[in-house]
């Protein structure tokens, strides 16, 4: 039975949607994914295409978007960005990312991957476009999307809003065991409080630096933990310090009630204030909104964390979908409970491998979302998954191995102090990895703790390369930059809102 502050918030969300539909809001498209996906990559990518294609074609360039079909049928006459939509979320900034991307101030050689996203943020795109009848006639339509960015880290918390702390507390400590030596010493500390022992600040600031230190240790490499709310602790930007941080999970009676001005009562008080001031305002004023959402995921950074990383981010994947109110949007169903109609789960950083292992790692995608998408469509939301780079920074050739064999291998600029080895890289020659192939069976990296067969040369994560140099035009703006896939995606998203 939903408590009288569920039903409240509730109609909440009910009245904003309301809200939405009589003010003829655009698409509003989510993009998210755990720190160091590449959603500031993505948007930025994104937003360059579809704001490029009418000079693109003006031009006579090769679409660069082949698959987004609005574009390969010349469609599309052109994208601009409009003023900021929401006077309360912070801009996204797309001038200044694509500006390190391709190099400051067109200096190709000052070139770099944009810094990650910390906070949310908003752009609003308005793409102009031609409708064709069912008697061919064309007709000038415009859509405008709102794309809104925001941390993953804030996309696990949504599997708190039903859960008590109890239930919360009990989950924690149990994934705790099979990461014991990161979680020894918070632990520890711990197991040697009193939960009905009286309230005690320096008790809760100490169990929540270390819960927070062991939190921060298992999303380092290698373990690459996915599944590990309340997200804050890791992002707590203008919250640091504060007692909606400072609690942490303790070892409590199963169903016995906590006794008044206790440590655990204390710690459940944060742990509901955190829930109340940070999870909900987030799902009702953002998440809830959404129409359509890509979610990125760096499967190459969990293969590499082994099994259990896979396992863990298989968990998170599906915790999340949880809270995704999915299902086919109509009017009647968005008053009740606004619902997202569209999902793409997206595996970053395809680049990194052959193309001979591309579908391979969609497979492995596909798998850890198996559940959450049997969930989603079950519900009629539309699912799909893709192996993508929304920036190119490798290019492929077969270059020889042992025994005079090719061996299928990616090219591209290491970045400076990337190590092969006893190899470090400079930032600026070039170099041709090997970075082996995915199994065939995407059951394989799952079956135990996946391991690579030769670690000295086939580590997915061991390079980061810097971005592609950007080719330009007469005037020195930078073209449409090269990706695997994105306008697969687009169409995906965008595609039947632009027929």
């Amino acid at each position: 039975m939903p408590s009288f502050s569920d039903l409240i918030f509730e109609a909440g969300i009910a009245a904003q949607s309301l809200a939405d539909i009589l003010s003829g809001r655009p698409l509003r498209l989510g993009v998210t994914g755990l720190s160091g996906a590449g959603k500031t990559i993505l948007v930025t990518a994104l937003v360059q295409h579809l704001t490029l294609a009418a000079r693109l074609a003006a031009l006579g360039a090769k679409n660069p978007l082949p698959v987004f079909r609005v574009h390969a049928e010349g469609r599309l006459n052109g994208g601009r960005l409009e003023p900021q939509p929401d006077d309360a979320v912070p801009r996204f900034a797309y001038e200044e990312h694509l500006d390190v991307l391709t190099g400051p101030g067109g200096r190709s050689e000052d070139r770099a991957w944009p810094q990650s996203t910390k906070r949310i943020s908003e752009l609003r795109l308005t793409l102009e476009f031609e409708r064709v009848s069912s008697f061919g006639r064309r007709s000038r339509a415009e859509l405008s999307i709102d794309i809104v960015d925001y941390p993953g880290e804030w996309l696990l918390d949504l599997a708190l809003l039903d859960k008590s702390y109890q239930r919360w507390s009990e989950e924690t400590l149990a994934a705790s065991l099979a990461r014991a030596p990161l979680a020894a010493e918070w632990r520890s500390y711990v197991q040697g409080l009193d939960p009905k022992g009286r309230a005690e600040e320096d008790a809760a600031r100490r169990a929540a630096a270390l819960f927070k230190a062991y939190l921060k240790a298992c999303r380092a490499e290698p373990i690459a933990a996915s599944a590990l709310p309340p997200g804050r602790f890791l992002m707590p930007g203008d919250l640091e310090g504060s007692p909606l941080l400072t609690f942490s999970p303790l070892e409590l009676e199963s169903g016995a009630p906590l006794a008044p001005h206790s440590l655990a009562a204390m710690m459940a008080r944060r742990y509901e204030a955190y829930r109340a001031h940070v999870v909900k305002p987030f799902f009702r004023d953002h998440f809830a909104r959404l129409d359509r959402q890509i979610v990125l995921v760096d499967v190459l950074a969990a293969l590499n964390g082994g099994g259990a990383a896979l396992r863990d981010l298989e968990a998170a994947l599906g915790d999340v979908l949880n809270a995704f109110r999915t299902g086919r949007n109509s009017i009647l169903s968005t008053l009740l409970r606004p619902r997202i109609d569209k999902i793409l789960f997206a595996a970053t950083k395809a680049d990194h491998l052959n193309h001979l292992s591309h579908d391979r790692l969609e497979a492995i995608l596909r798998r850890l979302t198996a559940r959450a998408i049997a969930r989603a469509e079950d519900l009629g939301a539309a699912i799909d998954v893709v192996a993508l780079a929304a920036v190119r920074a490798t290019r492929e050739a077969n270059v020889g191995g042992r025994g005079g064999a090719a061996l299928p291998a990616v090219i591209g600029t290491p970045m400076k102090g990337e190590r092969i080895g006893d190899e470090v890289f400079d930032g600026v020659a070039e170099a041709a990895i090997f970075p082996g192939q995915l199994p065939s069976d995407p059951d394989e990296v799952f079956a135990g703790d996946f391991a690579i067969a030769d670690p000295r040369t086939a580590d997915y994560r061991f390079v980061r390369f810097r971005p592609p140099i950007a080719a330009r035009d007469a005037a020195g703006m930078p073209l449409a930059l090269p990706h695997i896939r994105l306008d697969r995606a687009l169409q995906f998203l965008l595609g039947d809102r632009l027929r």
